[in-house]
């Protein structure tokens, strides 16, 4: 009976195998510059193609994006250079500033590049040490990015995120930055820290307790609502580079009626109306 059942259960024990991918290796991190953590699985799935804008498409934060492209090549070439927290409005451009300087640092670079961007959910951050773990041995260069990070109290990933920021007793790899994205300056809702100021028997410390994950980003990049004539010069960047044939004139009315109608003037809207735009003119 032993006998008969042996070539079945090395069948189904292939067949998982299969069915489960080995966890990452250093091997396996020459195979893309682009992976997103998937901590279920323990390992890093590779992107062969990132979504992202060019660099000079991102228009209206240009001293963000020096900063930012000054920050992501200093750690490419080895230089020492900081952890970046860019906050602020919606639709600004943040993590496509993030993709951009990305892409640009690699393109300046040998053929594989000099930096790996690796993606972690928001949800996932309790096990930045294990990926942190796995990318400190490696040769290469990592920015780990983190889009739309907030949080509603101190809970387990806050608490990881900031042991990683301040190093931690094994100190945060030499190879690795983080990069994260907020829409909230201090990442943790305003009443939340106004009810900290009104009911904590020491006030001062405890809001100072409730920012201090922000201020352990060395590098911090506020993001504004743009101005009318901001949002026109993004418009005409984008309609030039899809190579749209329309009036300057004819562009900016559009521009100006697509924004009204979503009651924001932004680098999303700019782009989502130029979708419209591009769809109607060649549907003409």
């Amino acid at each position: 009976m032993t006998t008969e059942l042996h070539p079945i259960l090395e069948r189904i024990a292939s067949a998982l195998e299969r069915l489960s991918p080995p966890p990452a290796t250093l091997d396996g991190l020459e195979v893309a510059d682009a992976f997103v953590w998937q901590p279920e699985r323990g390992r890093l799935n590779p992107v062969a193609h990132v979504a992202h804008v060019g660099i000079d498409l991102i228009r209206g934060v240009d001293s963000q994006r020096d900063q930012l492209l000054d920050n992501t090549r200093h750690f490419a070439r080895g230089l020492p250079a900081n952890n970046a927290m860019l906050w602020g409005s919606r639709g600004m451009g943040k993590s496509s500033l993030v993709k951009a300087c990305h892409a640009t640092v690699n393109a300046d670079g040998p053929p594989r590049g000099n930096v790996v961007l690796v993606e972690i959910e928001r949800e996932d951050l309790a096990t930045l040490p294990d990926l942190l773990g796995l990318l400190r041995g490696a040769s290469r260069r990592f920015i780990v990015f983190c889009d739309d990070l907030s949080f509603e109290r101190e809970d387990r990933d806050y608490k990881a995120l900031k042991s990683v920021l301040d190093g931690g007793i094994s100190g945060r790899p030499e190879n690795v930055l983080f990069y994260a994205t907020s829409n909230r300056r201090h990442l943790m809702p305003r009443d939340m820290i106004d009810n900290e100021r009104s009911t904590a028997i020491s006030p001062g410390e405890a809001v100072e307790e409730k920012v201090s994950l922000s201020d352990r980003f060395g590098l911090w990049l506020g993001f504004h609502s743009c101005p009318q004539d901001v949002y026109f010069d993004m418009v005409r960047g984008y309609a030039k580079d899809r190579r749209i044939s329309i009036t300057d004139e004819d562009l900016c009315m559009r521009a100006n009626a697509w924004a009204i109608t979503r009651g924001n003037r932004s680098g999303r809207v700019a782009v989502q109306f130029i979708d419209d735009l591009a769809a109607t003119v060649e549907g003409q």
